[in-house]
């Protein structure tokens, strides 16, 4: 079993930052990828932080993808979703990982779908939260273009942590007078940083937009779509929708948190991944809440 560490490595599609933390009691199950947001200083580490710490009966490869932590842009970026899945893909490959579990936020569980319809052998199950894939259907509340206005109001001024928390942060969690401090100067790091910069003055660093309507029903792995009751992104609506379109879709709410439920409530998130990851059954098409 390998040890912790943090490195970069190249693989066949660019080079990529990872963290790599060993399990601490070795429970034979599949490596867990860990994938962050799309938010200005996203990244994987800080995203998943509060929940990290209740994960460690696995083996946890964080992933910053390219753009986000301290993974560098890819140029040409390519289309955004489908890069991202052939990033993680390589990865894999290249760390010789047969198969993983995935816990994902919102573009990072884009990404997680993704590679599952495209390759299926890879990804045994997903937890998804607050992804949205693919527009909404008449009559779901969704705000596609939220993310893009609060990106482009954070950064059409002078940057600090501060601006960051109220103008984006804000957005991501339901309390925000429980936004950890540590949590706001790690973000902001990491939106400074060169790619975030780069991705502030030109979005399309990041990838070309494209239509991923093909990709629901090609999605192999059992996946848990997870929404937070507050979300501002989209209602809850949205992702009991969604897992119906999936193969394999379930559904659960999450009370009193938005954006990023696994930091307001880590314990429950990841009490609902880890029923999730170890049901011997593939989970009907249903949803809670």
């Amino acid at each position: 079993m390998p040890g912790d560490s943090a490195r970069m490595v190249d693989t066949a599609r660019g080079p990529v930052h990872f963290q790599r933390l060993a399990s601490e009691n070795g429970t034979g199950a599949p490596p867990l990828v860990i994938l962050h947001g799309g938010g200005p200083g996203c990244h994987a580490s800080a995203d998943f932080g509060e929940a990290i710490p209740l994960l460690r009966s696995r083996e946890l490869i964080l992933l910053d993808l390219p753009g986000y932590g301290r993974s560098p842009l890819h140029r040409p970026p390519g289309p955004r979703f489908t890069g991202y899945a052939h990033v993680l893909e390589s990865l894999l490959e290249t760390l010789s990982i047969d198969t993983c579990d995935i816990l994902a936020q919102s573009l990072g569980g884009i990404a997680a779908l993704t590679l599952s319809a495209l390759h299926p052998n890879r990804v045994r199950r997903i937890v998804a939260i607050g992804s949205q894939p693919v527009p909404a259907p008449p009559g779901i509340r969704v705000d596609p273009a939220l993310g893009a206005r609060a990106r482009e109001q954070y950064y059409g001024g002078p940057t600090s942590a501060e601006t960051l928390r109220s103008e984006v942060m804000a957005l991501e969690w339901h309390d925000t007078n429980a936004i950890p401090v540590d949590l706001v100067q790690a973000r902001y790091a990491a939106s400074v940083s060169p790619a975030g910069l780069a991705a502030a003055a030109d979005p399309r660093v990041l990838g070309t937009p494209e239509d991923l309507s093909w990709m629901p029903g090609r999605v192999a792995a059992p996946t848990l779509l997870l929404s937070g009751i507050h979300d501002p992104f989209g209602e809850p609506a949205y992702g009991r929708w969604l897992a119906r379109q999936l193969p394999h879709g379930i559904h659960a709410v999450l009370d009193r948190t938005a954006h990023h439920p696994q930091s307001e409530n880590p314990s429950e998130t990841v009490r609902l991944m880890h029923k999730h990851f170890d049901s011997e059954h593939k989970p009907e098409h249903h949803a809670k809440g």
